[in-house]
């Protein structure tokens, strides 16, 4: 071979040989793509309420993302307030909250109802006899002192042809319920079925309860929903999506399969009683989704329906456009 054409081959393969090295060293110094960070606020302590974030979480759905997604709990102001101020980008509220805040020109948007249909109402210990609102007359009410709490015994009263101002409102805030009714401080306190509902079932309470959402059309309303803001609605419609894609997952997997779901939640917040999270769970799961389409659904003349009451009573000094409270474009 000639001479001149093995130092070309040689000085080929080290070329070749340099070249690889070369980009195995790229490779090896370019950074590994990293999840994006995302804050995700509860609207109170960890409950069923929020398990199908904890599975999201957990079962690695919002990796699959390329999300990192850190769950808090609000240490100073609400939920709402968190979330309008781009704190965190998701968070839990309620209907009422989302229509307080756009009333306010505070521009949440809830982007998923968390259960079909109000699971919330009026508890009491059996022996005080509370059937209807009617039996609210001569009874004590203890609640966190809101005006809405107000409003809302007020209507039922009236709606059962009761005299609203022999019913005592007292503010007892987060005092415990069961406490506080055994004690004799209160008669009856507004509740979720699916906890402490349960708890009180737990303890061998026997209660008498009003379901909200059936004794009045106009209170079954969304709560709690899961809320962002428009900004990023508007600059990160992407970011959306890929949240609610894992977000959806995680109430669908805590629907279908209840108890892994409560050992999830248990196990990432070993505080709570593992007994109630897991009949709670059960309680939930069957109330998700229930009669809607798809998990997470939300209708027009419910959202309607609400603001209407809440304008009507003087809560909001004019009626917001709920067409722009709400969206299923998430969802769907």
């Amino acid at each position: 071979m000639n001479t001149n054409k093995k130092i070309n081959k040689i000085v080929l393969v080290l070329l070749i040989m340099v070249m690889s090295l070369s980009f195995t060293a790229c490779a090896e110094k370019a950074p590994a793509q990293t999840d994006k960070k995302v804050t995700f606020v509860l609207d109170w302590a960890p409950n069923t309420n929020h398990t199908g974030i904890y599975v999201a979480k957990e079962k690695g759905f919002y990796k699959e993302q390329g999300l990192d997604v850190e769950i808090i709990q609000p240490q100073e102001g609400s939920s709402d307030t968190i979330v309008a101020a781009g704190t965190a980008q998701f968070g839990i509220s309620y209907q009422e909250g989302v229509t307080f805040a756009r009333a306010s020109g505070v521009p949440l948007v809830s982007i998923a109802a968390v259960i079909q249909h109000n699971t919330s109402g009026f508890a009491s210990l059996k022996d005080k006899n509370i059937l209807s609102p009617k039996d609210f007359e001569g009874k004590k009410y203890g609640g966190w002192g809101s005006d809405i709490e107000v409003a809302t015994i007020k209507y039922l009263m009236e709606q059962a042809g009761a005299d609203f101002s022999k019913v005592e409102i007292i503010t007892t805030g987060d005092a415990d319920f069961f406490q506080a009714s055994a004690s004799g401080q209160i008669d009856f306190a507004w509740i979720f079925e699916g906890w402490a509902g349960i708890e009180a079932k737990q303890k061998g309470m026997e209660l008498n309860y009003i379901d909200l959402g059936k004794e009045a059309a106009v209170f079954d309303y969304y709560t709690p929903v899961i809320i962002t803001n428009e900004k990023i609605l508007s600059e990160d419609k992407e970011l959306v999506e890929s949240f609610m894609k894992a977000t959806i997952k995680g109430y669908e997997f805590a629907i279908e399969k209840p108890e892994e779901a409560a050992d999830i939640l248990v196990a990432e917040v070993p505080e709570l009683n593992k007994e109630l999270v897991v009949t709670s769970q059960k309680f939930l799961s069957a109330r998700y989704k229930e009669d809607a389409d798809k998990w997470g659904l939300q209708k027009q003349e419910v959202w309607q329906r609400y603001t209407d009451w809440m304008f009507e009573n003087g809560f909001i000094s004019e009626a917001i456009d709920v067409s722009k409270a709400y969206t299923n474009e998430f969802i769907q």
